[in-house]
C-alpha cells in the first residue's frame, strides 16, 4: 500500500511538472492585431514579441492563418529568456508603396538565439513597385524581405517568401542554422532578388528548398565556413554562387558543399566568382550529384567578375583551391558548358572533375570547355573534355 501511495504521488508530481512546462502561446490578436492587410500591425507584433521574449517557458508567437498582416521595418530583438518559436501560418505583407529611402529589412531578427520560424504562411514583399523604381534609377536602396543577424541555433522551416524588393533572406553573423523546406518565388527579370544570402556565418544547412528568383538562388559571401545546400531546386535565377569575393574585403571562404540539387533554366549552375585584384582565399568546395536542364553555363569559376563589363585590369586575386565537381549531368543552353577562368597572377589549384556529362541542348555539335590558368585533374568520364593548364 505504501509503495502504491508513493507511485501515485510521483505520478501526480510529474503531471504538475508537465502541466507547468507547457509552452505559452502569445497570439498577435491578443495584442490587437487587425489582420486585415490594410492596418499597420507593427505595434501588435512588437507587443507580442516583447511578451514572448520575456517568457522563460519556451513560448510560441502565433500568427494565425487565413489573415494578412501589414508590416514594415519591424525588428525583433534579443536576447530572450528562452528559446522562441514563431508560428507563421498567416501572411505578412509589405506596404504597396515606396516606404523607405534607406537600406532596411522588412523584418529583422537580431541577436535571438534558439529561434524557430515555422509555419504554412508567408511574407510578401510586393516588390513590383520597387523593381520599376530601381530600373528607372530612382531607388538606390531597396528593402530586404527577411534578415537574421547574430542569431545562433536558428531554424527556418516551411515558410514561403515572395516578391522581395531586394534579397529575400539574409543570414549575417549567424551560426548553427537550419533552413528546410522554404520556398522563394519572384519573376525571372526581378533585379537582385537573391533567394538566400549567407555572409559572415558558419555551420549552415539549407535543404529541400525551391527557389525561383531574378538573381542567385543561394549566394555565399565572404567570411563563411561549412555551408551546405542540398536536395534543392533552383530556377529561374542565376544559380548557386559563391561570391562575388574580393572587391572590398579580404575573402575567407571554406568548406562549401552543394549536392543533390537541380537547376532549371538558370544563368549558371554552380559558380565561384571573384574580382580582379582581390585578396584572401576560397577553398574546400564539393559540387556533387547535380542535374542541369538548359543552364546557360553549368560549371563556372570566374576570377574576372565584372558585371558592368568595364573593369580595369588588376594584378592579384582571391586564391581558389580544392574544388571538386563530381557527378554533374544535363544540358547547357550555350556551347561553352564549363568555364574555369583564373587569373594570371593567382592561378586556381586543385580542381577535380569526375563523371561529368553535359551536352549542348538542341545541337548536334558537342559542348565545350574554356580553361584559363587552372590546374587539376579528372577522373572517369568528363564531357566536355577538359585540358588543364600546364604549370609554369
Amino acid at each position: 500500500m505504501a509503495a502504491m501511495t508513493r507511485a501515485l504521488l510521483l505520478l501526480f508530481a510529474l503531471a504538475i511538472r508537465s502541466a507547468g512546462g507547457q509552452q505559452r502561446v502569445h497570439n498577435v490578436f491578443d495584442f490587437h492585431a487587425a489582420g486585415d492587410g490594410k492596418t499597420d500591425d507593427a505595434q501588435a507584433f512588437l507587443g507580442t514579441w516583447q511578451a514572448a521574449c520575456s517568457d522563460a517557458g519556451e513560448p510560441v508567437v502565433a500568427v494565425p492563418g487565413g489573415r494578412a498582416f501589414l508590416l514594415s521595418q519591424v525588428s525583433f530583438q534579443g536576447p530572450c529568456k528562452s528559446p522562441i518559436t514563431v508560428k507563421l501560418d498567416g501572411n505578412i505583407v509589405a506596404p504597396n508603396h515606396i516606404w523607405t529611402k534607406e537600406a532596411a529589412n522588412l523584418l529583422t531578427f537580431l541577436g535571438v538565439d534558439h529561434l524557430t520560424l515555422d509555419g504554412n504562411g508567408g511574407i510578401d514583399g510586393q516588390g513590383a513597385i520597387w523593381w520599376d523604381c530601381y530600373n528607372r534609377k530612382k531607388c538606390h536602396a531597396r528593402p530586404i524581405l527577411l534578415g537574421f543577424a547574430r542569431c545562433n541555433n536558428l531554424t527556418v522551416r516551411r515558410i514561403h517568401l515572395k516578391d522581395s524588393a531586394d534579397k529575400h533572406m539574409t543570414l549575417f553573423q549567424c551560426s548553427q542554422v537550419n533552413v528546410d523546406s522554404v520556398s522563394v518565388t519572384a519573376p525571372a527579370d526581378s533585379p537582385n532578388t537573391d533567394g538566400i544570402t549567407v555572409a559572415l556565418s558558419n555551420n549552415t544547412y539549407i535543404s529541400n528548398t525551391s527557389i525561383q528568383t531574378g538573381d542567385d538562388c543561394v549566394s555565399v559571401l565572404s567570411y563563411t565556413k561549412n555551408i551546405t545546400v542540398t536536395q534543392s531546386r533552383c530556377g529561374p535565377g542565376h544559380g548557386i554562387s559563391v561570391g562575388s569575393l574580393g572587391r572590398s574585403e579580404t575573402a575567407m571562404v571554406e568548406q562549401i558543399t552543394v549536392s543533390n540539387c537541380s537547376f532549371i533554366g538558370t544563368m549558371t549552375g554552380v559558380r565561384i566568382k571573384s574580382w580582379q585584384g582581390g585578396k584572401g582565399y576560397a577553398k574546400g568546395f564539393l559540387f556533387q550529384s547535380l542535374n542541369m536542364t538548359e543552364v546557360q553555363y553549368p560549371i563556372v569559376i570566374d576570377q574576372f567578375y565584372c558585371p558592368q563589363g568595364n573593369c580595369p585590369i588588376k594584378h592579384g586575386g582571391v586564391a581558389i583551391s580544392d574544388v571538386r565537381f563530381i557527378d554533374i549531368q544535363g544540358t547547357s543552353s550555350e556551347q561553352e558548358a564549363i568555364r574555369l577562368l583564373c587569373s594570371q597572377s593567382v592561378h586556381c589549384q586543385g580542381i577535380y572533375l569526375s563523371n561529368i556529362n553535359l551536352s549542348w541542348v538542341n545541337h548536334t555539335s558537342p559542348a565545350n570547355a574554356t580553361i584559363l590558368n587552372a590546374h587539376g585533374s579528372t577522373g572517369g568520364m568528363v564531357v566536355p573534355r577538359i585540358q588543364f593548364s600546364d604549370f609554369l
